[in-house]
């Protein structure tokens, strides 16, 4: 079960954004596996991707034709990556561009296509593209929802969250979905996230919003350490509020947007760890007074990826020896292991270097048993911090994986 996790169902329709679902039974037949955007004219379009080397197919399409044209269609299928497939998997993620494309009455450069699912295996081309046309039949401006559930692969709920707020007196709305629970580690953490606005954005602003809210977000989150073929995170705004268009990150109008674009990029990327696969346990990796923002990225991920840290969370036990291993083996040079505090939640473990004075087993156990909680990792050596949130590595991860192609 997710970790403290509600289904969100009520969200606000992005005018000038519809979307459309159908079911081609690439896996599943029970809620819908493709996911059509469509895009007003004047809408702009952001994206960032996996740093995979292996990175699918649609990832390189999707690269290359946001570049070169205005998107008009964002086209998701899952139960299947299209990863690891070839000249044959391009053709295919093109075939599917083209059929939109050819539907619609855009050119090819103007569709943007996502896959997520088994990697190594061809997709089905029969089931798909006939029921493209379906998808694109009766798209609609409030069934995100309805996309939210089409998105998902080994989540156990889908995810996603919305917003409203104001700028220059007018309303402006946020609305964003996620999926992913399982192949999550940053650069990206196996991931989709789709975010739209209805505010104006220049395009250029546009992405330098989603490069920067999804490194201080998706790319914060670990659930087990591997770096999917196909993370895709696309920010749209379509343009159609009644303000100004937003060209300058100096400006009022702009701060504001982008804190309100964070509390959703943070929201979905932690209900992507909340559900993360088997997880019992949400936790923040604290780690503070570095020299540098990588020095602290670094400590927080090797103890986030560590499975002796993971599985003694997953136990409830303070072996608080595994904590200190891992920040000890980071790879910091110049470590002065005298200057070290650690602490779980307000619990001090790690006094100096070695076992805090006032630390009990007792005090410890009670905050590894609760749901969520906090390891932070005080340095001493600098004025960097920087947060990661990961969870603990329970049987019923193997036991997912282990069953994954069956």
């Amino acid at each position: 079960m997710p970790v403290n996790l509600s289904v969100f169902e009520d969200f606000n329709t992005i005018k000038g954004i519809n979307i459309g679902t159908a079911n081609a039974g690439i896996k599943q037949t029970m809620r819908p596996d493709i996911v059509v955007f469509e895009l007003e004219e004047s809408a702009t379009t952001a994206g960032i991707f996996t740093e995979n080397a292996f990175c699918a197919a649609p990832v390189k399409i999707c690269k290359k034709h946001l570049a070169a044209a205005n998107t008009r269609y964002l086209v998701i299928n899952t139960g299947n990556a299209n990863a690891g497939t070839g000249e044959g998997g391009h053709e295919d993620a093109m075939a599917i561009c083209q059929t939109i494309a050819t539907e619609k009455g855009v050119s090819i450069e103007q569709v943007l296509p996502f896959s997520t699912g088994v990697i190594g295996e061809r997709l089905p081309m029969d089931k798909i593209l006939p029921t493209l046309p379906k998808a694109l039949a009766n798209p609609q401006d409030n069934i995100w929802f309805e996309a939210s559930r089409g998105i998902m692969t080994t989540d156990t709920q889908p995810k996603g969250i919305s917003t409203q707020f104001e700028i220059d007196g007018q309303t402006i709305s946020i609305s964003g979905i996620s999926k992913g629970a399982g192949m999550i580690k940053p650069n990206m953490a196996t991931m989709l996230g789709f975010i739209a606005t209805d505010a104006p954005v220049e395009k250029v602003i546009l992405q330098k919003l989603c490069s920067e809210l999804g490194d201080k977000s998706f790319n914060r989150i670990s659930i087990d350490g591997d770096t999917s073929t196909n993370d895709s995170c696309m920010l749209m705004a379509s343009g159609t509020a009644d303000i100004a268009v937003i060209d300058d990150e100096a400006s009022p109008q702009y701060r504001t947007l982008k804190a309100e674009l964070e509390k959703v990029f943070m929201y979905l990327a932690h209900a992507i760890v909340r559900d993360g696969e088997g997880a019992t346990k949400f936790v923040a990796i604290d780690v503070s007074h570095c020299e540098n923002a990588k020095e602290a990225l670094r400590i927080a991920y090797t103890v986030a990826h560590s499975p002796l840290v993971k599985t003694a969370l997953f136990a409830s036990d303070a072996n608080w020896g595994r904590i200190l291993a891992a920040v000890g083996r980071s790879g910091v040079r110049d470590m002065i292991v005298e200057n070290i505090n650690i602490y779980l939640d307000d619990v001090c473990i790690v006094e100096n270097g070695a076992r805090a004075v006032s630390y009990t087993e007792e005090a410890g156990s009670k905050v590894m048993a609760q749901s969520e909680l906090t390891i932070r990792i005080d340095m001493g050596r600098g004025n960097a911090n920087e947060t990661v949130w990961t969870t603990d590595l329970s049987h019923e991860y193997v036991s997912i994986n282990a069953d994954y192609r069956s």
